[in-house]
């Protein structure tokens, strides 16, 4: 399904111009390899990339912001974990929608009003699509993926869970899988139950298997982790919860960006995602629930939109997935995030996976050229995020030093402290790549760090 066109626009590979506080350059002067550091050049001869059937140029000739420069460098962006950036498809549909289409939903007769509900509909269309949902009225409409855990702890949870039931919550979560639901499990006298983690970092399946009962009424898991990038079985994982009839949501936001997801073969309950993880824009997502599931789920907000008739004595609610989005939705954001996916479906996403592995496994012999630095978790069965520490200098020294060369990544506790503290560490550096990054990328990361690694070295007394 393609994004509804709303008015004509030239398509263009960058913007016409940049904002006035971004420098722009020319091609010519990005410089073909990163600066020189003592092993880096080696490391690269000695390792060919190969790059696959994709071509990552062909993704960063479409994102305008990865054509500026910060502080003096081209920027690496290397944060996409916490944000993706956008191709110019998908700003373009923005402003086509204000520009054209921009009316409120469902409820007006004249034509811009139809055609603002054309494109917020086929938008909930194509993400039903996007991830093998059975129908369009399975999905609904929210902010990102911890408003949409909120959403099902507040209606689903508020109304299946009891004393002494369990929720399994893996380790390795994202603050937004384990919060929600330790509110809920307070007011509906709950348990929130951790399942532990392997020592390299993965969900300990014997553990999941031994803590599994009939009390347990919910299983929470990433379908890739934040915070180290490992993808749990989670098709296996959810069978499993099913045998005991426990429920399954599964959080996608760091996954769908990354490979192609289908919610029937998983047989997940629910499932969800942010829209500005996938090169949309911020504010919007969607939560996947089984119909059957929504259609017992009560409304969690109250207002327009998400009724069919109110009187002083009752109101009858619109059927999902209706009912559960009150008020104006973000529209625009819909059609936006429509236009993400289109442009992402245009790359075959197979070759695409496999481009962003072989990167990423770059990445990981690279980074072991840098003395002393520990990459934590796995090597296999993960997406681009590599997370780390740098002997003798904190994760947030070293995120200064290299936003000073232009690369952009992050630092702190990644809203994943228990999965951290698996480690003995409250803060770590998190590199993450998505399919419009290269071997130039990781070259100029590993430059900056043994740079780094360097000048500590020197102001070592003696050195």
């Amino acid at each position: 399904m393609t994004t509804p066109e709303l008015v004509p626009l030239t398509p263009r590979a960058a913007p016409a111009t940049a904002p006035a506080d971004v420098p722009s350059y020319s091609p010519e002067e990005i410089p073909a390899k990163a600066p020189s550091a003592e092993g880096a050049a080696e490391h690269a001869a000695e390792r060919p990339f190969t790059g696959g059937a994709f071509n990552p140029e062909r993704a960063r000739d479409d994102v305008p912001a990865l054509h500026r420069t910060v502080n003096g460098h081209p920027m690496v962006w290397l944060d996409n974990a916490a944000t993706t950036h956008k191709p110019h498809q998908m700003i373009e549909a923005l402003s086509a929608y204000y520009a054209a289409a921009n009316s409120n939903i469902h409820r007006g007769a004249h034509t811009m009003a139809r055609q603002a509900t054309v494109a917020y509909e086929a938008g909930r269309a194509a993400i039903a699509s996007f991830l093998g949902a059975a129908s369009p009225d399975e999905i609904v409409f929210v902010r990102g993926t911890t408003e949409a855990i909120n959403l099902v702890a507040q209606t689903w949870g508020r109304d299946n869970l009891g004393p002494g039931d369990d929720i399994l919550v893996p380790v390795l979560e994202h603050h937004s899988d384990l919060v929600p639901w330790q509110q809920i499990a307070a007011e509906r006298r709950a348990r929130v139950v951790p399942v532990p983690l392997t020592p390299e970092g993965t969900v300990d399946q014997d553990a999941y298997a031994a803590l599994l009962s009939y009390r347990t009424q919910l299983v929470v898991l990433s379908h890739a982790s934040n915070v180290l990038g490992t993808i749990p079985p989670v098709r296996e994982m959810t069978a499993l919860a099913h045998r005991y009839g426990a429920a399954v949501l599964v959080d996608g936001a760091q996954a769908v960006a990354h490979f192609p997801v289908d919610v029937q073969e998983l047989d997940a309950d629910f499932y969800a995602f942010s829209g500005h993880k996938i090169f949309g824009p911020t504010g919007i997502g969607a939560l996947y629930a089984k119909r059957a599931r929504l259609e017992a789920m009560r409304p969690w907000q109250g207002g327009g939109n998400m009724i069919q008739s109110v009187e002083f004595a009752r109101t009858n609610f619109a059927p999902a997935p209706h009912r559960f989005e009150a008020g104006t939705g973000h529209i625009a954001g819909v059609v936006g995030l429509h236009a993400a996916l289109d442009w992402l479906q245009g790359f075959d996403r197979a070759a695409v996976a496999a481009y962003e592995a072989e990167l990423t496994a770059y990445a990981q012999r690279s980074l072991q050229t840098v003395p002393g630095l520990q990459v934590l978790g796995p090597t296999a069965e993960k997406v681009g995020v590599l997370t780390f520490t740098l002997p003798g200098c904190t994760p947030e020294e070293a995120a200064s030093r290299l936003d000073d060369d232009g690369i952009a990544l992050r630092a702190g506790h990644h809203c994943a402290q228990p999965a951290l503290a698996h480690f003995g560490l409250d803060s770590a550096v998190r590199a993450s790549l998505a399919l419009y990054n290269t071997q130039e990328d990781i070259d100029r990361l590993t430059a900056s760090l043994l740079r780094l690694y360097e000048q500590g070295e020197a102001q070592k007394p003696g050195g």
